[in-house]
């Protein structure tokens, strides 16, 4: 079984419907841990040492967050300045991360059909999400695709529910390696893993 670990941040999470259920539905799962860093860390003062243990502890590391101007909010970029230092995420000597794996997963406010090349935001979501690839290749991490959910202003009860579920079963499918490596990297988001629900 593949632990996974959930780097949670939305710094307005009384606002978001959907990441509060996304998180709720894998709450108390097997394997999963989620680490809520606006909740832990309110001052920004992150514990680096806390949350390097985390990730060794950890065979999949998530970072899940809204798409805030087509990146992710601040802890975020805080969390990765001084988490992933050199020596311990990368460097000749930095091999704490090497084989574990790494994924996006974001909800963003505009829908899936405006990200390409003929739209208003001209380039798909996966090109967006470029630096945290790269970061992962630096740490010698499998980068998956990521797991994303669009035009979230605009989804029903329904559908944040069935969101949620989705991804408390494509974790599911993660923890308990369904699929391989190769086969989880023909897919543009991990959301297409689970066609039923």
């Amino acid at each position: 079984m593949q632990k996974i670990l959930v780097l949670f941040a939305h710094p307005l999470q009384h606002k978001s419907k959907l990441n509060v259920q996304m998180i709720r539905s894998i709450e108390g799962v097997e394997g999963i841990t989620v680490n809520d860093l606006y909740n832990t860390y309110p001052d920004f003062f992150i514990d680096v040492k806390k949350e390097q243990e985390l990730l060794m502890a950890h065979d999949i590391i998530i970072w899940h967050h809204p798409f805030y101007w087509f990146s992710a909010p601040a802890i975020i970029k805080e969390w990765f300045d001084l988490v992933l230092e050199y020596g311990f995420a990368f460097g000749s000597e930095g091999n704490a991360l090497v084989g574990k794996s790494s994924m996006s997963v974001v909800t963003t406010g505009a829908l899936k059909d405006v990200y390409n090349a003929e739209n208003a935001n001209r380039f798909e979501l996966k090109d967006y999400l470029l630096p945290y690839q790269q970061s992962s290749l630096l740490c010698k991490m499998n980068y998956l695709p990521p797991f994303a959910v669009h035009g979230s202003h605009l989804l029903s009860n329904q559908q944040i529910e069935r969101a949620a579920a989705v991804y408390k079963q494509v974790l599911i499918a993660l923890r308990d390696e369904k699929f391989s490596l190769e086969e989880i990297q023909q897919f543009n988001y991990t959301n297409e893993m689970i066609t039923t629900v």
